[in-house]
Parts: structure tokens; C-alpha cells; sequence
């Protein structure tokens, strides 16, 4: 029989998009990266690594094609190099990705506005909730990294905004730079709404927006401190046996 089997056929043609699909998307994900005001990414994909892949590829296909004209045998070793060029790939991709966090940018986002509302919360007193700048920013800085990138680049560190006289949390931000942490603190200075200047999470390239999920933004609560109350028993009266000659007595029947 001249030419490769169906089955080698096969696997050439699905390793083939499997390729295309993963490096392909890897090299308009790392060229969209670089204009993209936001992107919900944590570090750009690398373009050289994506792009040499690919040219592998085109030879290991012209290769293939040159071996299916001239009707090579099922052993030409033509017919194996897309196999080996995906599976070699994939393995130098989980080496680097190895360390690596699982959870992608809405993810970290929402983490990041849990850990900032649990400090935050620690902070508010049962007259009101912190309110000082000086004060919230150290809780900024202990959260490290956005997980975005502005135009390809990652933003180096979470920014805080404090605003006065809220009455809910902010849900628009034009003109707000991504990782910025909007602290809305309302009329009455008894609670604040935390919400975080980045990409709605359906959305990977964008302008900058509140972290939003389905059209409603990501949003984490501050309180002011409920009173503590001692628990106290009514209606309990104790009767206390009086001693009279050594013997303890009641006037209980």
C-alpha cells in the first residue's frame, strides 16, 4: 500500500489544528497584549516561542505533503514530525508553566478584594468603618501584583481611591487605571463597598472596568463593628441556703 494509513492521516491532521489552535491563539493573544489598554492576563504570552512553534509546524506540513505526493510508505519518518513537534511542545509549555497559579485574573481579582475587605474589616470600630488613606494603603501594598496587563506590561502594584458620601458601590470607572481599588464609603461612615478597577470577567482585551460577573460587579462589604452584648439570664432568682448551727437550711419547701 502506497501513502500514509488513515490513521496516520488522521493524527497528522488533528495534530496539525491542535497546533494552530493552541500556538496560534498564543501568538494573537501575546500581539493583542501589546495594545490592549487591560488584559486579563498575567504575564503576555511569548510571541517568539509561539511563532517558532508554528514555523516548525509549516515544516513538519511540508514535509508531510512532500511525502504524501511522492506516495511514501506508512514508515517514512515524514509523517511523524507533527506528532512529535505537539507533544515536545506541550511538554516545554508545562515545564515553564510549572509554579504557576492556577486561578486566572477575575479569580485573583476577587481574591484580592476578600483579603483586602477581611483587613479592612479588622480596622472598622462600632462608630464607623477605617476611612483614612494612611491607613488602608498598607493592606494595598500586602496584596502584591494585579494579575492584568496594561498594554503588555504588568501593572506593578494595587492603587487605592477613597471616596465619601457613597450610597453603594461604585460600578463605573472612566479613566481609572487597572488594579485600583475603589473604597466607596457611605453617608454615614458605618460602611464601605470595595470594588476593583480591571476587566468584566467574560472579557479578555478591553478598556479598563469595575471586575463585574454577568453584568454585576464584584463587590466586597465593610461594617462597622457590632456591639458586643454580655449574655445575661432574666427571671432567674437563686435561692441561697443560709446556715443556722452548722446546718445549712432553706426556706423552700
Amino acid at each position: 500500500m502506497n501513502g500514509p494509513s488513515r490513521k496516520s492521516l488522521l493524527v497528522n491532521v488533528v495534530c496539525l489544528g491542535a497546533l494552530g489552535w493552541i500556538y496560534g491563539g498564543d501568538l494573537s493573544d501575546a500581539l493583542r497584549a501589546r495594545t490592549a489598554e487591560v488584559s486579563a492576563l498575567l504575564t503576555p504570552p511569548s510571541a517568539v516561542r509561539a511563532s517558532l512553534v508554528l514555523g516548525f509546524a509549516g515544516v513538519g506540513l511540508a514535509v508531510f505533503v512532500a511525502g504524501l505526493l511522492r506516495k511514501k510508505p506508512e514508515g517514512f519518518k515524514g509523517y511523524r514530525l507533527l506528532p512529535i513537534l505537539l507533544v515536545v511542545a506541550l511538554f516545554l509549555d508545562l515545564v515553564v508553566a510549572e509554579g504557576r497559579t492556577p486561578l486566572d485574573s477575575p479569580e485573583l481579582g476577587a481574591v484580592a478584594l476578600q483579603r483586602f475587605q477581611g483587613e479592612a474589616q479588622k480596622l472598622a470600630t462600632e462608630a464607623a468603618v477605617p476611612s483614612r488613606a494612611q491607613v488602608l494603603q498598607p493592606l494595598v501594598d500586602a496584596l502584591g501584583a494585579p494579575p492584568y496587563l496594561e498594554r503588555g506590561v504588568p501593572v506593578p502594584a494595587y492603587t487605592l481611591q477613597v471616596r465619601m458620601e457613597c450610597e453603594g458601590p461604585v460600578r463605573d470607572a472612566p479613566g481609572t487605571r487597572p488594579g485600583t481599588l475603589l473604597y466607596c464609603i457611605a453617608r454615614d461612615g458605618k460602611q464601605a463597598w470595595v470594588t476593583l478597577v480591571g476587566l468584566p470577567s467574560e472579557v479578555r482585551f478591553g478598556v479598563p472596568a469595575v471586575l463585574s460577573q454577568r453584568g454585576e460587579p464584584r463587590v466586597a462589604a465593610v461594617h462597622a463593628r457590632i456591639p458586643e452584648e454580655n449574655d445575661v439570664i432574666e427571671g432567674i432568682d437563686l435561692e441561697i441556703p443560709t446556715v443556722d448551727g452548722g446546718a445549712a437550711t432553706s426556706d423552700s419547701p
